[in-house]
């Protein structure tokens, strides 16, 4: 059988990827895997995490640079602008990259990766995994920030609909450049177990990063007045709550559970590894989100694929994810998720676990979005180049101060990077032979 022709050459960049866990790691991991197995060749380059620096291999051949880069705030690298251009351009040329792909918004890396590949004249992807609101100082900043990458981004894709309008508004982002195509769960790791849950309790699941965002303070007024409304009385009304995450919302959890005295109702796991999620999952019921904002929640798969009903909070993509008769959505109130919880209860006896997993299989596979991803590669290359000017004009439209300011970013990002050519020209550049690597088929 002939080999299989290698068609697009990606770096993909972002501050956050193993071994730290979350929802954008899990989506380049998952992504590149796939990539890897259609032919393409996939390189992911982050900043070292502890004694985890170098070049390391992952499964299925997926090389990953980490960058000795330490992160100062949140897993971010500081910003340094121009400090990691060599480190970047060595890397374009040693693995013979075609194009670039950052992910999400804040991540440092990202963003200065982005404009050093623009610089040099790669085509550059984005994907945005969060929604930003427009009115706080944080926001605002970042916002600009985001104008400033994705005014000469060639193409850019957001999780869902909700975050693509988001992203536009925030960004002037022209639409027809921008792609839906959502996150998906591994099925095959997430399935039900082999013997459902015994009906004696109800097991409610959490986990989360228990931060303001991820609404671990809501959590904090929902989870007494549940356990109020079904005590240990009769055994059909048992109710209990398993909690997985850390964060420094957890005081406030377990300060919590001391004052109504819920030490054997409330379960406090902290961090779990990602390996462990199907196991806590598998134990409950209902599974809970209480995020405040949201543009796609992975989360919310992996418990669907195990067979929970999901109760979440109705905010940004979350309505987008599931069908309305796998998942019970309530306003960010206490009192309105108290209603969905309980909702959720009596609805629970006509939930079959195995036929909601059957029915993610055929909704989400990471196999599909690479295949739309492929797609977006595709129309990235085939735009043209612009010259240094065209490029500039872009960059002035994004505002009377800061438009003046990011061309001036740009201008000496371009100068840096022409005397980069003239100190170690690329041909010096030692390039990585390539390696093919047989994936087993279906």
């Amino acid at each position: 059988m002939g080999q299989q022709k290698e068609r697009h050459r990606i770096l993909m960049v972002s501050d956050f990827f193993y071994p730290n866990f979350g929802g954008v790691e899990n989506h380049i991991y998952y992504l590149s895997q796939c990539l890897l197995k259609l032919g393409h060749k996939v390189v992911v380059m982050t900043h070292a995490y502890g004694n985890r620096s170098g070049v390391r291999y992952m499964t299925g051949g997926l090389k990953v640079y980490y960058i000795p880069w330490t992160p100062f705030l949140m897993q971010n690298t500081l910003p340094t602008f121009y400090g990691t251009l060599p480190i970047i351009r060595t890397i374009l040329i040693r693995e013979k990259i075609s194009l670039v792909h950052g992910h999400q918004a804040f991540s440092t890396l990202c963003h200065e990766a982005l404009m050093h590949a623009r610089t040099m004249g790669y085509k550059v992807v984005f994907t945005d995994h969060s929604l930003y609101g427009f009115s706080d100082v944080g926001s605002i900043h970042m916002n600009k920030v985001l104008q400033f990458t994705l005014a000469d981004v060639t193409q850019a894709i957001c999780v869902s609909h909700t975050s693509k309008e988001n992203t536009v508004l925030r960004s002037g982002l022209p639409p027809e450049k921008v792609f839906v195509i959502p996150n998906a769960v591994d099925t095959a790791m997430f399935k039900p177990a082999v013997e459902r849950p015994s009906r004696d309790e109800i097991v409610i699941v959490v986990i989360s990063r228990l931060v303001y965002r991820k609404g671990a303070d809501l959590l904090v007024e929902v989870i007494p007045e549940v356990c109020r409304l079904y005590p240990y009385v009769k055994i059909c009304d048992k109710v209990r709550f398993i909690i997985g995450g850390d964060g420094p919302k957890r005081v406030r959890l377990e300060e919590m559970r001391e004052k109504h005295s819920l030490q054997d109702r409330v379960e406090m796991l902290g961090a779990v590894p990602h390996a462990q999620v199907r196991s806590v999952l598998v134990s409950g019921h209902i599974f809970l989100n209480s995020s405040l904002t949201e543009a796609f929640c992975i989360a919310i798969l992996e418990a669907a694929s195990c067979g929970l009903l999901t109760v979440s909070t109705r905010v940004g993509g979350v309505p987008e994810v599931l069908p309305d008769d796998m998942v019970v959505l309530a306003e960010p109130d206490p009192s309105d998720m108290v209603h969905a919880i309980k909702k959720a209860i009596s609805i629970l006896p006509m939930i079959d676990p195995q036929v909601m997993h059957n029915r993610m299989k055929g909704l989400y596979d990471w196999h599909d979005v690479a295949k739309r991803t492929e797609i977006v590669y595709d129309r990235a290359l085939k735009c043209t180049n612009q010259s240094l000017l065209g490029r500039l004009s872009r960059y002035l439209s994004c505002g009377a101060w800061a438009g003046k300011l990011f061309c001036l970013v740009m201008i000496i990002d371009f100068l840096l990077w022409r005397l980069l050519q003239i100190w170690q020209p690329a041909e010096h550049i030692e390039e990585v032979p390539d390696f093919t690597l047989s994936h087993d088929e279906d």
